[in-house]
């Protein structure tokens, strides 16, 4: 799907709530890096402090990240993603020695509705390192919060 393709009818609206995947670039594992999933996950409560942005559920995977987030302030899901995407290849570039395109372009996104339940979605995202079979008990994997846990 093209960057464009993602970015039709998409809109942002304060409290919502909005379930998103980002991706690193050719999906290279970069994240099976414990500091590089780390610096990641060091990022979040900058944005939250900066942009007014609550992290609801999110999990780190090798070589995607997954997110369940409430926009609480003025500052719209592009620019939230934008912030989070650059602010993380600058600093990742740099621990890694590398140069060129980190992420994916754009990302994916769900607006959740009312009738959606939030828990439900937060479990899923954590549960995907389960699924994936990199552990068998989500206690054993680092990279993941939830507010529900």
């Amino acid at each position: 799907m093209s960057y464009n393709e993602l970015r039709k009818g998409r809109y942002s609206s304060p409290s919502q709530e909005y379930f998103v995947t980002t991706v690193v670039h050719e999906r290279y594992p970069v994240f099976e890096d414990f500091t590089a999933a780390r610096m990641l996950v060091s990022h979040l409560p900058k944005l939250e402090r900066e942009l007014n942005v609550k992290w609801l559920a999110w999990v780190v995977m090798p070589d995607h990240f997954h997110a369940l987030l409430r926009l609480e302030g003025n500052t719209g899901l592009s620019e939230t993603m934008r912030r989070l995407k650059g602010g993380t290849a600058r600093q990742l570039d740099q621990h890694l020695n590398h140069a060129g395109r980190f992420w994916q372009p754009g990302f994916f996104d769900r607006a959740l509705r009312t009738e959606d339940d939030g828990l439900q979605i937060a479990r899923y995202i954590v549960a995907n390192p389960l699924r994936a079979g990199l552990v068998k008990h989500i206690g054993d994997y680092p990279h993941w919060d939830s507010i529900w846990c």
